[in-house]
């Protein structure tokens, strides 16, 4: 066991969303991914555009349930809008909660958090769905299974939110972003000894593809368009619309 930062250990090749990891996530994920709560502010007036009253939103691997919660409340005047979090690990889920019921803003927005699998859950037709950096925990060779299922299950008009760590376009590309993305992790505060813990927690858990390979991935599943709404080092948010 080998410490990532923020009071986490984890071992090597087996980075893990359960056990210690729940307590410490907004903190650690906060810090670690560059424009993270930004992020979550641009989905919710990007929201503007496709909630209206009695519309249901996913969000894919909610965590915490913090974007959840910052939608449910930014759309709180949309009668009927539902939100829902969905999240596989139940220590998450149980967090999200908590935060819900002990804020009195936030206990009764219509936002419903469920334990559940992303790739077996039966899914109702949606105007929004938000991937914010789960995708690149999803096996590869089932990935495009999740996109098309999410294409299958938006309206028509509705918007897919893909937020992801991309891979460089080549070699000296991939050379250049993972040595900006090193000095953005110790200007944060990181050890050089967390980071490289966490790289190597990460390996065969975090399977980032090129921003291109995220592209070919929703132009496969039926989108066509689609257009990059934040980009920062090797980390980019899409925007694909049915």
């Amino acid at each position: 066991m080998a410490n990532v930062g923020d009071n986490i250990d984890s071992k090597r090749g087996n980075w893990r969303f359960d056990g210690d990891v729940p307590k410490s996530f907004d903190e650690h994920v906060s810090k670690s991914v560059p424009l993270y709560n930004e992020g979550h502010d641009l989905i919710c007036d990007i929201s503007d555009f496709f909630i209206n009253n009695d519309s249901i939103a996913y969000e894919f691997g909610c965590s915490t349930g913090t974007l959840s919660l910052k939608l449910a409340e930014h759309n709180k005047e949309k009668g009927g809008a539902h939100f829902i979090g969905i999240d596989i690990e139940p220590e998450m889920i149980e967090i999200a909660e908590k935060k819900k019921q002990t804020n009195a803003d936030l206990k009764d927005l219509n936002v419903t958090f469920l334990v559940d699998d992303i790739l077996q859950m039966e899914l109702e037709p949606a105007d929004m769905i938000i991937c914010y950096y789960t995708n690149q925990f999803i096996r590869s060779s089932v990935r495009q299974k999740l996109i098309n299922r999410i294409y299958e299950s938006l309206n028509w008009g509705g918007a897919l939110l893909l937020f992801e760590k991309v891979r460089g376009a080549d070699g000296r590309f991939q050379d250049i972003l993972t040595a900006l993305y090193t000095d953005y992790k110790i200007r944060r505060g990181f050890t050089a000894e967390s980071i490289v813990a966490k790289s190597r927690s990460l390996k065969g858990v975090l399977e980032p593809f090129s921003t291109q390979g995220n592209i070919d991935m929703l132009k496969r599943a039926g989108f066509s368009d689609i257009n990059t709404v934040q980009k920062f080092i090797c980390f980019e948010g899409f925007i694909a619309i049915k």
